[in-house]
């Protein structure tokens, strides 16, 4: 008898039912391929995002490669040394003195270290092959994200470009700061890595809050069991680690994590608050638990404060393209007051204020965080299929004004070598290498150096240094301003040769590396130079 889907009957060998299970399962899957426009995912063509992505991800690996590493690059590569040399029990980053408690020593940097224990790279090495890897993870979490705010594919391709031109007309290298410019000097930071899981997470904290993720037709998915506690349980670890990666970041984090929870989650029963609470709860077990540093001890911390100061001087320079987007924010707002967008805006923008006020300017870093929910809520509204009205075609042009002003003003010059440069952009910074330093000086020797660029590089060699550049909590900072008042003084032209000595031998001092303007002390033996900076090595006379 011939097969009936109707009766169940079949013909044929086999056991009862199964040509019949076989065969529809064939269909299922034929007919899931159709809503997909009839293609395989091997044969699907890539999203519009897959490939601007992805041409964007290339461009500015290159970018990066091509720029000497600089700035904070030095502390990060001082600390996977550090690690290299032991993984479990790490020294100070800078200075002949232990690591424990130091902040320095995240799960990432951990990562890294034992990574050049296995492998023998460098600590600057590790940095610079950081960068494409952070920048995947960036991209890969700012499309994940827009997914969830809106189906439009051509918002994803928009939302990194104007992230990263519309900020302002001044430069400003941050880290955490997701310009392009900016970019070409931290995208191997632990804060590019934050960032990155950051818009990871934000989206699986809407797809968890909408219930298992479905809008506007679109079905968002983050991590595997998403409507199990152990969902929930996955976001507070992922928070967690954010946390214990790059602290000020977290801040950021939390802000959004807690707008977009207000925003999205309907279900407000107790259910769904102790789920919300288990993941808060994960969050603050994973930071706490981990054994390299206690993240209490940096609450109230105001090390780095000063250093901060400077985001808030001159906020509106550094910033004001991204207002560009408020518009599009104001009209989310309209249609909703409890738009994720929107309150996102909202909460970032309160944590920096609270930085202003309270003196705290270490929370002016969220600025680079804040600016996001207006360059994404331009994204997403300049995303829609036309035809256009008249407000959204002004708005596209002012957009578009301002990507061209953003970039010919400040972006440019990052990828824009000056080999084929026609106008003359201003280019990232090209610091010195110290690589010949290093070839004299042993790892784990002390140097005094009076060099801006040295005492930020040359610990990221393996060479400690009299005085840390950058604050730590692994070392007390009444200690690390002593030891700088003792640096200045070895360094005065009026010291005697007694004075050096009782500071050389305090802090185990072997090596000086002066600018050029400096006279090399008596005791000091000249060994090489650089012919770019004028810069002297010298050993000190046993």
């Amino acid at each position: 008898m011939p097969h009936s889907a109707q009766t169940g009957q079949h013909s044929g060998p086999g056991p009862s039912g199964a040509g019949t299970r076989v065969r529809l399962r064939h269909r299922l899957a034929l007919g899931a391929t159709a809503l997909r426009g009839g293609r395989t995912w091997l044969t699907r063509r890539p999203t519009p995002y897959v490939v601007m992505g992805g041409l964007f991800w290339l461009v500015m690996t290159l970018a990066y490669w091509r720029v000497p590493l600089c700035c904070d690059a030095g502390q990060h590569a001082a600390v996977v040394e550090r690690l290299r040399w032991n993984l479990l029990h790490p020294a100070h980053p800078t200075a002949d003195l232990p690591g424990a408690g130091s902040p320095y020593y995240s799960p990432y940097a951990v990562a890294q270290g034992a990574l050049a224990r296995l492998t023998g790279l460098s600590g600057w090495s590790l940095v610079k092959l950081a960068g494409p890897v952070n920048l995947l993870v960036l991209l890969t979490g700012i499309g994940r994200f827009v997914r969830v705010l809106t189906p439009r594919p051509w918002a994803p391709v928009l939302a990194p470009l104007f992230m990263t031109l519309l900020w302002g007309t001044e430069r400003i290298l941050w880290s955490g700061y997701l310009g392009l410019m900016s970019m070409t000097t931290n995208l191997g930071y632990p804060s590019a890595f934050a960032t990155g899981l950051t818009f990871w997470t934000w989206a699986w904290t809407a797809a968890r809050a909408r219930g298992g993720g479905s809008a506007r037709g679109v079905r968002y998915v983050g991590p595997s069991g998403l409507g199990s506690v152990w969902a929930y349980a996955g976001i507070g670890a992922s928070y967690g680690l954010i946390v214990l990666v790059h602290p000020i970041t977290a801040v950021g984090a939390a802000a959004g994590a807690l707008a977009i929870v207000v925003a999205l989650q309907r279900d407000r029963r107790g259910l769904a608050v102790g789920r919300w609470a288990l993941a808060c709860g994960v969050a603050s077990a994973v930071a706490v638990s981990w054994p390299y540093y206690d993240i209490l001890s940096l609450a109230g911390n105001s090390g780095v404060d000063a250093m901060h100061r400077g985001l808030y001087a001159n906020m509106a320079g550094h910033l004001w393209l991204a207002l560009l987007g408020l518009p599009a924010l104001w009209a989310r707002g309209r249609r909703s007051p409890r738009d994720p967008l929107v309150l996102m805006f909202t909460a970032e923008c309160l944590v920096v204020a609270y930085g202003w006020v309270s003196g705290h300017h270490t929370y002016g870093r969220a600025l680079g965080l804040a600016a996001v929910p207006a360059q994404f809520a331009l994204a997403v509204e300049l995303a829609a299929p036309r035809p256009w009205g008249w407000a959204r075609r002004l708005l596209g042009g002012a957009a578009a004004a301002g990507v061209c002003v953003g970039f010919l003003t400040v972006q440019a010059g990052a990828v824009v070598p000056r080999a084929v440069d026609p106008v003359g952009f201003d280019q990232p910074p090209r610091w010195p290498s110290y690589g010949w330093v290093a070839r004299h000086v042993r790892a784990g020797d002390v140097l005094i150096t009076d060099g801006y660029f040295a005492g930020h590089a040359i610990a990221g060699y393996g060479v400690n240094m009299a005085a840390p550049t950058w604050p730590d909590p692994a070392l007390d900072e009444g200690e690390r301003v002593r030891r700088y008042a003792d640096v200045r003084a070895y360094l005065d032209p009026a010291s005697t040769r007694a004075r050096r000595g009782l500071v050389a031998r305090r802090y185990g001092v072997k090596w000086l590396l002066l600018t050029r303007w400096r006279k090399v002390p008596e005791e000091a033996v000249v060994v090489d130079w650089s012919r770019r900076t004028g810069e002297v090595l010298a050993r000190i006379a046993p």
